[in-house]
């Protein structure tokens, strides 16, 4: 492969919060810490210096991963380098998206993998370890149990129940099937399909299986991955759960935060509760709200605490009770030796808003970086781009600009009346004094005039233009082919294709060329043919 990169704001695909972050905007400080350089990890190394649950961590791995590790001795130096004092993580964190879903969940581990060896580079008296924090407590399974590969999206079509993480794979076989049978024949089709099968046919549970094929992937790369729906760790978070359930510090910090950033222009993502835990069991997972009667209530549950009985719960069971989307960072951060989160557009944004709350738990905020945005093609369409007078940062533009553009540079003929109406604005000038000077009042209604007549210029250019597109058709329809293709949807290839069909193509180098290309500090779109 060979690579080319672009600004993001060259995309049209990035909000402008996320923008502004990469450009400093100086409104926005106050809401982050380090800022992602390689000066901003050092400090960020200081900061995280006195990380205090490394044995934990590295023992309650190694009984997540068990056999997993005999075949992934990376992954096994990793977890051991985690309980030395000068280890650091790298952290990316996603749903349990069936066969990984997007492509972007690649790119995001990919990410952290490359982000972990510059790092490397950089401070070589260090150890950077990279990964991947599975959402195995997230419930929204409508937003992972699907995916889209050539164009077919394979559902597994089963009954949501809990956490995700904790859902059965009894009956996924079906929907394993039909996703290897869009893979063809061939040696990568082969080794995927293996993976594929023993991941999820292999492992009872959704969380095992996404364990199982994420590790399959990136284990000579050493990624790790961590399942924090776990009782040790919920054990360290425990005072903090019942603080915040309690005194409700996240709210009061988050609501204040949401509020400044508004203030400012910028959209916020995430709004906190009151209460931001649900209650979770093997059958549901809950949200917990307060009564007017001053009890503690798990929603559709008819389940009640009192304030004494519900403190008595998070001590006895803390892994009942899980965080959402604005107390997960805190949980994160709290059991790993973590210097950076990489996240989407999106999350980067929500991110955000959390930084007072770090604050307030004394828990130092991560640096955040965004994960690197790719387009994959191949050198049959990069050759079209070019000989169709394009380029990969023109490509970005919607297809009927990059029609009207190719036509307008490949015709003939002048397709715009400027000077026309140059003319005719003079000519106008001319009526507009005489008319003044018979009366006044005239004024407007020769200025009606004159902006009827500009409309029926610009709807006749419009027409001139149309009527040229027929003498390039067969450009035109190559156009709109190659906008297919790399925006399939009308949007990011990233974001709606699965990666198989990559996969399929390039093998194991597909990951390869991904690391070797992606450079997560400098912030540019990569594009790889």
């Amino acid at each position: 492969m060979k690579a080319t990169y672009i600004d993001y704001s060259d995309t049209g695909s990035f909000s402008q919060t996320l923008l502004a972050y990469l450009a400093n905007d100086e409104q926005l400080t106050s809401f982050y810490g380090q800022q992602p350089t390689l000066a901003g990890f050092k400090q960020q190394i200081t900061e995280k210096q006195n990380f205090s649950h490394r044995e934990l961590l590295a023992t309650t791995l190694r009984e997540q991963y068990g056999s997993l590790l005999v075949h992934s001795p990376a992954v096994e130096d990793n977890i051991r380098l985690l309980e030395d004092k000068k280890t650091f993580t790298v952290t990316t964190g996603h749903q349990l998206n069936i066969f990984t879903g997007p492509l972007y969940f690649i790119f995001k581990i990919v990410t952290a993998i490359r982000l972990a060896k510059d790092l490397k580079e950089a401070y070589p008296e260090y150890s950077f370890v990279p990964v991947y924090w599975m959402a195995t407590e997230d419930h929204d399974f409508a937003e992972i149990n699907n995916t889209k590969v050539f164009g077919k999206r394979i559902m597994w079509d089963t009954p949501a129940v809990s956490a995700t993480g904790r859902m059965s794979t009894h009956d996924i076989a079906d929907t394993v099937k039909q996703y290897c049978g869009t893979f063809g024949l061939s040696a990568n089709a082969e080794k995927l399909k293996s993976i594929v099968e023993d991941a999820y046919l292999q492992n009872q549970s959704l969380a095992a299986a996404t364990r199982h094929m994420v590790n399959e992937l990136f284990k000579p790369y050493g990624l790790v991955i961590v399942d924090a729906d776990n009782t040790g760790f919920k054990k360290v978070f425990a005072p903090i759960i019942a603080q915040d359930i309690f005194e409700q510090h996240s709210f009061k910090a988050i609501e204040n935060t949401s509020e400044s950033l508004t203030k400012l222009g910028y959209h916020t993502q995430v709004h906190a509760r009151e209460i931001n835990f649900f209650y979770l069991t093997d059958e549901f997972r809950e949200r917990i709200v307060r009564t007017e009667d001053g009890r503690f209530e798990v929603l559709h549950r008819d389940l009640y605490f009192s304030e004494e009985e519900l403190r008595a719960e998070i001590a006895q069971h803390p892994e009942r009770f899980s965080p959402n989307v604005v107390m997960r960072p805190l949980y994160q951060e709290l059991i790993l030796p973590n210097l950076a989160y990489i996240g989407g557009g999106a999350e980067i944004v929500y991110w955000l808003q959390l930084k007072a709350n770090f604050d307030h738990y004394q828990i130092p905020f991560p640096i955040l970086v965004p994960r690197n945005s790719a387009m994959i093609t191949d050198d049959q369409i990069a050759g079209k781009i070019f000989r169709l007078d394009l380029t990969f940062k023109s490509i970005f533009k919607p297809t009927d600009v990059l029609k009207n553009d190719y036509v307008r540079r490949q015709t003939k003929h002048r397709l715009n009346l400027r000077d026309e109406w140059m003319e005719f604005n003079a000519i106008f000038g001319k009526i507009k004094l005489r008319a003044h000077k018979i009366d006044p009042s005239l004024g407007p209604s020769t200025e009606a005039v004159k902006a009827r007549l500009k409309k029926a210029i610009n709807n006749l250019e419009k027409k001139l233009l149309k009527a040229d597109k027929h003498n390039h058709e067969d450009a035109l329809i190559q156009i709109e082919r190659v906008k297919d293709k790399l925006f399939p949807g009308g949007g990011l290839q990233e974001r709606t294709e699965n990666f198989a069909s990559l996969y399929l193509k390039h093998g194991d180098d597909l990951i390869g060329d991904l690391e070797k290309y992606f450079n997560p500090l400098d912030f540019k779109f990569t594009i790889l043919y």
